[in-house]
């Protein structure tokens, strides 16, 4: 083995370490407020490393959302193997179940958050994008369901997102009561 298939093949052993790492820093911190000074500290590598391995903070970000939407699709995924009905909508509630679940620790959340914040900027906008497909056409192919039912999929996740970020749940408003009626999350 030749010293350059080495070092290839230890930064793509560590490729996935640090994003990992970068998931955790940016969820923390957002864009604006983290460093890759923080995410190789998280990593136990060295920013210069970090650069090698992701060439702008605008990959490293990238790579953390590419990360966070494997896990998404992960959990969908494990939330629909033990359902006994072809049902979508049974499917889709599954899902919705794996995916509350999951967003218990907030880290993927928050990760989307700031992601949605930061949409502006291409390189991030387009892994956001490509994230938000993944899921989107994941729930189609298993669900089986109509357009409208993964729509409404969709947009209950992101409804879920406003009302845990915002701690609506917490408020005996009427209007926080008319948002999360009906909506719970693992405690």
């Amino acid at each position: 083995m030749t010293s350059r298939s080495s070092i290839l093949s230890t930064a793509d052993t560590r490729r996935p370490a640090v994003a990992a790492a970068a998931l955790r820093e940016f969820a923390q911190g957002g864009y604006h407020g983290t460093t890759v000074a923080s995410v190789a500290q998280e990593a136990k590598i060295s920013a210069a490393y970090v650069f090698k391995l992701f060439p702008r903070k605008e990959s490293l970000f990238a790579a953390a959302l590419e990360a966070c939407f494997d896990a998404v699709v992960q959990a969908l995924d494990e939330g629909t193997e033990e359902i006994g009905s072809t049902d979508p909508s049974a499917i889709l509630d599954a899902m919705g179940g794996a995916y509350a679940a999951l967003i218990r620790d907030r880290t993927l959340l928050m990760l989307q958050v700031h992601a949605q914040s930061v949409a502006d900027i291409p390189e991030i906008g387009e892994a956001l994008r490509a994230g938000l497909a993944r899921v989107t056409e994941f729930a189609k192919e298993r669900s089986a369901g109509s357009d409208e039912e993964v729509q409404r999929f969709m947009a209950y996740g992101q409804l879920c997102h406003l009302i845990v970020t915002a701690r609506i749940e917490e408020s005996s408003a009427s209007w926080a009561q008319l948002l999360s009626h009906g909506i719970r999350h693992p405690d």
